[in-house]
């Protein structure tokens, strides 16, 4: 099953006018990218920091990305921040746990050592100081009532950059990357922000999430249509990330 933030991405292939133009299927973000890896999909919803690990080629204009608070990436820490020694990690989406690394290295200083575990919170911070939660399994979770110190870390990424933050975007090899492609994924996407009450009716009750709170989240902790203060936030991530030499040798990032 795929997170609730790919949906309105994906709507107008599904139900708009956009269906048929391509062989669709459904995956986290990381298995996203060992398709594309594997060659059993041309074209995914890949998380970032696959882009240059890979060699792909984004389709500009349309993805997943936040501009502050994003209310689905969040790290629960039962010590404090700066104490933190070991990070429980779903590693459904690689480049979150990325952003985890270089948040907690950049702006509090401590390097803690990764241990990947199932997303069920009470088991990870049976293993480990803090643990790292994204996509749907966070959004059940309330952070007001954990006795826990939780950071956003859309909000830490804004805090610390003033840019936006992508966590996955349209991408694949470039050979199969022609004129015209993005349109037609900016177009479903465009079709899915259109029909956003009927993309929060179904999905909301077959996620077991409130309305209220689909609702929110994809109106406004989510932003689907990229422009460049996006891309210049990836770029930053990516170099952060160490990847900014392949990024101007390979062009990854065309926009």
């Amino acid at each position: 099953m795929s997170f609730l933030n790919t949906v309105p991405l994906v709507w107008g292939m599904i139900h708009g006018p956009q269906q048929g133009v391509f062989d669709l299927s459904f995956a986290l973000p990381s298995a996203c990218a060992d398709r594309l890896a594997d060659g059993t999909a041309d074209i995914g919803i890949v998380p970032v920091i696959e882009v240059p690990r890979l060699g792909l080629e984004i389709a500009p204009g349309a993805g997943i990305a936040c501009r502050g608070a994003v209310r689905s990436i969040l790290l629960i820490s039962k010590v404090p921040i700066r104490a933190i020694r070991t990070l429980a990690t779903d590693t459904s989406s690689r480049t979150s746990v990325q952003l985890a690394r270089i948040v907690l290295d950049r702006k509090y200083g401590v390097r803690p050592a990764l241990v990947p575990i199932p997303p069920e919170l009470a088991v990870m911070l049976g293993a480990a100081d803090a643990a790292l939660v994204i996509g749907d399994p966070a959004l059940h979770i309330d952070p007001a009532a954990l006795p826990f110190e939780t950071l956003d870390l859309g909000a830490e990424w804004h805090e610390m950059t003033g840019l936006p933050f992508v966590f996955a975007a349209w991408a694949g090899r470039p050979e199969v990357m022609g004129d015209g492609i993005a349109a037609h994924f900016v177009a479903s996407c465009r079709y899915g922000l259109r029909c956003m009450e009927k993309i929060v009716r179904q999905e909301a009750p077959r996620r077991g999430l409130p309305d209220a709170l689909v609702h929110h989240y994809l109106k406004h902790s989510i932003v689907f249509e990229l422009g460049p203060a996006e891309y210049e936030g990836m770029r930053l991530f990516l170099e952060y990330a160490g990847y900014q030499d392949s990024l101007r040798s390979a062009g990854t990032i065309a926009v």
